[in-house]
């Protein structure tokens, strides 16, 4: 204890002398304690003003108080990304900053900050600080680690993957720059001198990219570590060192080290990466460079982490060399660049894009985006097979904005969804500085990145420098790319409209689809090469331009993908030969051939109890983009029925940039299946659908208006007469609201049915919640009511346990079965009941509601009570409980009744017959939710 307290005194002494020489500085005496779980921290902070104003207020960012509670920015964006592991944390897992003092000047100061923002503080000065004034805070507090599950930083049992762990300053740069922890990695410091002390248990491991010795003093082991120039420091302390230093220049020190490959062969590809990275940008200014699996882990290579060692696709040393790179890029520049990467995050996106594309080029260019597996006959012959790896980049893009997926790169990166922010942003800059480096040409993108990587190294600096390098670089004008390129969503869509063939020319009128106006290659093609490539000025609406006649066969826009392009299916003429697309049949779904008509087929496969098991080719023309004419036909055979049955549909949908609507569908379906054992029923369906926007495309769910008519024809058995449940038809008008996040999920619609004989009108809502304490609630409301009802069946009328699903909208497998099995499956709808009753169904009105409440994982307790009407008839109460399996919501779910209305059903007879069962087979409503809070 004592040696402990002569170092803190010899360290206070010796860091008053050092911070009064220095600005800009960050000295700490940091002391782990193992079995606490903390940081004890002394720590002295050198803040000079640099702006014209003088200062009465202080910030300083302590994000580690993100952990704290369910309140902070961090727990809401985690809950915004479909992670619940930190809302739902114990709190010996959480993490959170304690201060006790805060000394300037030998005064004692207090602290505030804002409930909405309890990661950053405040501190108002006794006097202002003016303008090239220096201040000196020393802060005393303790951290307490958060457990590394939450965000890849913080501790477990033997590791503790240190990053944001200490208070550091707010930039003044125009006004404070604040933000809190949203798990982004993105804190925007100024170029900060580091001293640290760092005092942890005899013989744990330190990795650092500072300059580090090491002292002994048992039972400790105290690291020295400093610093010049770094924005914030990441330490990695454990008691079993996985991380590797390679003998480089800058030296390399990782635990990415997945693969089998040896330390020379790693040595030489990180030899390599570094010589190509210092060629692009400038010579790294430090001896060493961390790069942690975190890092990696964060912003991976999509495609490559997706996939299971033993099916991936891609040799270890492409595979090692490529993460590598991509991680070594980014910790290059942002421990170079002071960017603020919350607001102006594009250029180092793009940089990085950019030189990983440049590497691919440069020693990879035969490696396709799906690797070997592009080789394997029946695959190799599919258009996203022959795609290069170079090529999802565009194609990234161009899947995101026929969805209108897409948003501004220079919108703040916490406003972008996840999509976006990890993968089409990213990708959309590097393509763009690609644009503009084959546009300009002469090496001038080349050239004005390392000169602003020259210029803006040891200082804060921004995009608009680059900006101003560029334009003074070139005499075209770029308002195009600087403009809309980069802040609005405007995308490029060129096509040829007309070819004139002359004796010794060719003129073709070109026409911009779009309201942006970019630059234009065009090619002259032959075969599979171009003859000849042309850059074309910016056209806004539509111009002619004549080439001279030349060897060959095509012209083609856009033809080597080099700028991301709306639609590449109208970029192309065939100067020879009738056909300008031939029509190409395709297995499954493909990317897009801009030179064929592509027709996709596959094999359906469906059951019902009465078809048996359905197959039947699929013929459509949707590709993996989205286009707006669409049709699907798929004729199929009921093997049990030994009957043809079928759908088809056909639509056209509109997605409008500039309005509240997202997308208008618009279209007619049918389909012919049985009903029941020997009997069809068909149904033909026109219709018109409305989905809004949402606020953000971090917002999850949505609301849409839907309108259609249904025509049904069921058949009749022989020995009966036609009844008016057997051809009917019916106008449906409905609105529905969702937005289902993983702690609060709100949904409701509400119906309205016109027929010739009845009118009826109901509204289903419902509510699902996830307590602190790990209870989901699951609660729904149900109220419906005729308008006006002269039938003479039960078949139009409200049912409280199985509608009869009159509109064939619901995925029953035998949906006229009254007993066995299939009878027992369950849609909620309506009144939503498990307990099976007799006479359950109602022709004036019901109201139903149904709740549960988790006790264990998937294992819930169930209720619901309910009271509906007949003609001449009092209201009848129903109500039921028991057990409920709810292995994966709304998609395979069990119910067990106890006790309802009709007594103790466990004591009933055939109580196995009673049990209910949720199936959902449809892929569409299983992928919607495996992809949660990523679109």
């Amino acid at each position: 204890m004592k040696n402990r307290r002569y170092i803190l005194v010899g360290w206070l002494c010796l860091s008053a002398s050092w911070i009064h020489a220095q600005e800009d500085s960050i000295d700490i005496q940091v002391q782990l304690n193992y079995k606490s779980k903390t940081l004890n921290i002394n720590q002295v902070v050198t803040f000079k003003n640099r702006s014209s104003q003088a200062l009465d207020t202080l910030y300083f960012h302590a994000w580690a108080e993100g952990y704290r509670d369910n309140s902070t920015p961090l727990s809401k964006r985690l809950i915004e990304d479909y992670d619940k592991r930190l809302y739902l944390a114990k709190k010996e897992d959480r993490g959170y900053v304690q201060i006790d003092s805060i000394l300037i000047k030998n005064e004692t100061y207090s602290y505030f900050s804002k409930p909405a923002a309890k990661d950053i503080i405040g501190i108002v000065l006794n006097s202002p600080l003016e303008p090239g004034q220096t201040l000196n805070i020393r802060f005393r507090y303790f951290v307490k680690v958060p457990h590394l599950k939450f965000t890849g930083y913080g501790r477990d049992q033997f590791v503790y993957n240190l990053r944001y762990w200490y208070i550091v300053p707010a930039v003044y740069n125009d006004g404070w720059q604040l933000m809190s922890n949203k798990n982004m990695d993105d804190l925007y410091t100024r170029p900060t001198t580091y001293k640290i002390r760092l005092i942890v248990p005899d013989g744990i491991n330190v990795n650092s990219d500072l300059t580090l010795s090491k002292i002994v003093n048992p039972p400790y082991s105290i690291y020295e570590l400093s610093g010049e120039h770094r924005s914030d420091i990441e330490l990695n302390i454990n008691a079993f060192n996985d991380y590797t230093t390679f003998p480089t220049h800058p030296k390399v020190i990782t635990n990415l080290n997945q693969t089998g490959l040896n330390n020379d062969l790693k040595t030489d590809i990180l030899n390599r990466a570094l010589a190509f990275i210092k060629t692009e940008l400038g010579a790294y200014p430090f001896e060493k460079i961390l790069v942690s699996e975190t890092i990696y882990d964060k912003n991976p290579i999509y495609g490559l982490n997706q996939l299971p060692e033993l099916f991936n696709p891609f040799s270890g040393a492409f595979e090692w060399d490529i993460k590598m790179f991509k991680a070594l890029t980014r910790k290059y520049l942002e421990n170079t660049l002071f960017v603020n990467r919350r607001t102006d995050a594009w250029l180092l996106d793009g940089i990085q894009s950019y030189l990983m594309m440049q590497y691919v080029s440069q020693y990879y260019p035969e490696i396709t985006a799906m690797g070997n597996i592009s080789k394997i006959w029946g695959i190799k012959s599919f258009t996203i097979a022959k795609l290069g790896f170079n090529d999802k980049y565009a194609f990234v893009y161009q899947f995101a904005a026929r969805r209108n997926y897409d948003q501004p790169l220079t919108m703040q990166a916490d406003s972008l969804s996840n999509f976006n922010r990890k993968i089409v942003n990213k990708y959309k800059a590097g393509l763009g500085l690609q644009y503009l480096d084959e546009y300009l040409n002469e090496q001038i993108i080349p050239q004005s990145i390392r000169e602003f990587y020259k210029k803006s190294r040891y200082q804060n600096t921004s995009s608009n420098l680059f900006k101003s390098i560029v334009n003074s670089a070139t005499d075209k004008d770029l308002s195009w790319f600087f403009g809309d390129y980069l802040t609005t969503k405007k995308k490029i869509d060129y096509t040829i409209k007309k070819v004139v063939k002359t004796q010794d020319s060719v003129k073709v009128t070109i026409k911009n689809n779009r309201d942006f106006a970019a630059p234009i290659a065009i090619y002259g093609v032959k075969k599979n090469d171009y003859v000849f490539r042309k850059w074309i000025a910016p056209i806004d609406s539509s111009a002619t331009i004549t080439l001279p006649k030349g060897d060959y066969t095509k012209l083609a826009l856009n033809y080597e993908f080099l700028y991301p392009e709306l639609n590449h299916r109208d970029n192309w003429e065939n100067l020879k030969g009738v056909f300008n697309r031939p029509i190409q049949f395709r297995f499954f779904k493909d990317v897009e051939d801009p030179y064929y008509n592509q027709v996709f087929y596959n094999i359906y496969n469906g059951y019902n109890y009465y078809d048996g098991l359905i197959l039947g080719p699929r013929l459509y023309n949707e590709a993996i983009f989205k286009k707006k004419w669409l049709y699907k036909i798929t004729p199929t055979y009921g093997f049990k029925s030994n009957q043809l049955s079928g759908s088809a549909s056909f639509v056209y949908q509109h997605i409008p940039e500039k309005s509240s609507v997202y997308r208008i569908t618009t279209g007619i379906s049918g389909n012919s299946f049985h009903y029941a054992r020997d009997l069809r029923y068909s149904r033909i369906t026109p219709f018109v659908n409305i989905e809004f926007k949402r606020k953000s495309l971090r917002d999850v769910g949505g609301k849409g208006i839907s309108a259609r008519y249904i025509a049904v024809n069921r058949e009749t058995p022989e020995d009966q007469q036609a009844l008016e449940s057997d051809r009917y038809g019916i106008f449906n008008l409905r609105y529905g609201y969702s937005k289902p996040e993983i702690i609060s999920d709100i949904r409701y619609n509400i119906d309205l049915q016109t027929a010739q004989k009845f009118g009826k009108i109901a509204v289903d809502f419902r509510y699902r919640t996830l307590t602190k304490s790990r209870r989901q609630l699951d609660f729904r409301a149900y109220a419906g009511s005729f308008l006006y009802n002269s039938t003479d069946t039960d078949y139009f009328n409200f049912g409280l346990d199985r509608p009869t699903d009159y509109l064939f909208d619901y995925g029953y497998l035998g949906r006229s079965e009254s007993s066995g099995f299939l009878s027992q499956q369950i849609i909620i709808a309506e009144g939503g009941f498990k307990s099976k009753f007799e006479n359950p169904y109602a022709n004036r009105w019901m109201l139903a509601s149904n709740g549960s409440v988790s006790l264990w994982r998937w294992l819930e307790l169930y209720a619901d009570v309910g009271l509906y009407k007949n003609k001449g008839f009092d209201p009848e109460f129903r109500y039921d409980s028991g057990i409920r399996l709810n292995f994966v919501h709304n998609i395979l779910e069990l119910y067990f009744p106890l006790q309802s209305s009709l007594g103790f059903e466990p004591s009933l007879p055939n109580y196995s017959d009673k049990i209910r069962f949720v199936l959902t087979l449809d892929p569409g409503s299983i992928i919607r939710f495996l992809r949660r809070g990523f679109f």
